[in-house]
């Protein structure tokens, strides 16, 4: 939770707001007023808007209430209200449908992006139905990560304890006044984790983060259990021992939670860290930085950034040039510009365009601006190269300042 709340993604959003639907529609179900079922429709209607995982979630939210309404049947107990007044009915569907509308909308500016909300669904269901891509995993991939997680040395990561209660919480839940809360809710969020976590394992396509919704659940359940432990101990004793286990615990989700946010930040050891930028983005930026120095033009100079492969989040990064050009090949009409990124598979035919096409007299010499093999994520390999005499204005001007950049022979666009 932790580690992916310190960088822009979906999930740490979208759980935010399927808490507060939850939220909201377990406020519904005491209170039935119109407030609480605006609510809930406005905050699945930005559910819907933030990520299209919306719709297991909401299924595992439909299926969970009916599952338990068959529960309370068999045990012989009152009835679950589960029948929605029209009028609140048409509240929550009417603000959950405006908030989306508006967000994919662009606030109506984009009309369109209501239309792509819905045939977005065409990829996800690709993707989702086990095509094939590195993505794909095995059913018990998340539980791994979250149970035991240790490769080339690293440390053992482990949220094993929060598993271990959730179980205890989930059980418990269906003990007549074990968790000291609402039955109702319990049963419900036991039953909701538990179709998450079946949901998300049968799909082949798997990324670590999407494990957040249902770890939000077993969170919750955790401290059920934990409630639950401490309550069926009498002797002090035993409590004593289970609440320092507990804090033991505690402490050591603790460590974890600061390695894998600071330590191992971008560290192939931190089991969420998964097509991650590597730190050699920095590398990226300085250098573009330092030749912006030298260029007339500073953060205005032309970059040409040639690539098939996806970048992101390099434009993030790079913001501060507005002068970036994205190619998806070379062209061997276009200038070139004075500084250039490519990935291998375009070298060749960079190769020819700086060499080849321009005639005698007009070929400029370009020369590597890393002096070592630089990676954008994993596996995804970034060269660059800057012409000549930039290079060269780049040294002088580090050699005349108080930071001068490392002098070192120059390596040209291999022929």
């Amino acid at each position: 939770m932790v580690y992916y709340s310190r960088y822009f993604i979906h999930e740490t959003v979208f759980v935010l707001l399927t808490f507060c639907a939850l939220l909201s529609a377990f406020r519904y179900r005491r209170h039935r007023s119109s407030a609480w079922a605006m609510s809930t429709g406005l905050c699945l209607g930005l559910m819907y808007a933030t990520k299209e995982t919306v719709v297991i979630a909401c299924a595992c939210m439909l299926l969970a209430t009916f599952l338990l309404v068959s529960v309370k049947k068999v045990r012989g107990e009152t009835p679950l209200r589960i029948l929605i007044p029209g009028r609140h009915l048409a509240l929550a569907a009417g603000a959950g449908i405006l908030t989306a509308v508006l967000f994919f909308s662009s606030f109506l500016s984009h009309p369109a992006g209501i239309v792509d909300s819905v045939l977005a669904y065409r990829s996800y269901i690709w993707r989702g139905t086990g095509h094939p891509s590195w993505h794909v995993h095995p059913w018990h991939y998340y539980l791994n990560l979250l149970l035991y997680f240790r490769t080339n040395g690293g440390p053992v990561w482990t949220e094993g304890v929060i598993v271990a209660l959730a179980v205890v919480g989930g059980v418990a839940a269906f003990r007549k006044g074990a968790t000291g809360t609402d039955p109702d809710v319990s049963r419900f969020l036991a039953l909701y984790t538990l179709l998450m976590v079946v949901v998300y394992s049968v799909i082949p396509y798997k990324t670590p983060w999407n494990l957040l919704g249902f770890l939000h659940g077993m969170i919750l359940l955790a401290g059920m259990g934990a409630v639950l432990l401490l309550q069926s101990l009498r002797r002090p004793a035993a409590r004593g021992a289970v609440v320092a286990l507990l804090a033991a615990a505690a402490f050591h989700l603790g460590w974890e939670a600061w390695a894998c946010g600071f330590r191992y930040d971008a560290d192939p050891r931190n089991p969420w860290v998964y097509a991650h930028t590597g730190k050699d983005v920095f590398l990226v930026v300085r250098q573009l930085e330092g030749l912006a120095r030298a260029h007339p033009s500073h953060s205005a100079m032309p970059v040409q950034i040639i690539s098939r492969e996806n970048l992101w989040p390099l434009p993030w990064y790079l913001r501060q040039f507005p002068a970036v050009r994205w190619w998806n090949g070379v062209s061997d009409s276009a200038p070139s510009a004075p500084v250039i990124l490519i990935t291998p598979d375009m070298e060749s035919a960079l190769v020819r365009r700086l060499y080849e096409v321009p005639p005698p007299g007009q070929r400029e010499m370009y020369v590597s601006i890393f002096d070592r093999y630089v990676e954008l994520r994993p596996q995804i390999e970034l060269r660059g190269y800057a012409a000549k005499s930039l290079w060269d204005d780049y040294q002088r001007l580090g050699a005349a300042s108080d930071n001068p950049i490392p002098q070192r022979a120059p390596r040209s666009v291999p022929d």
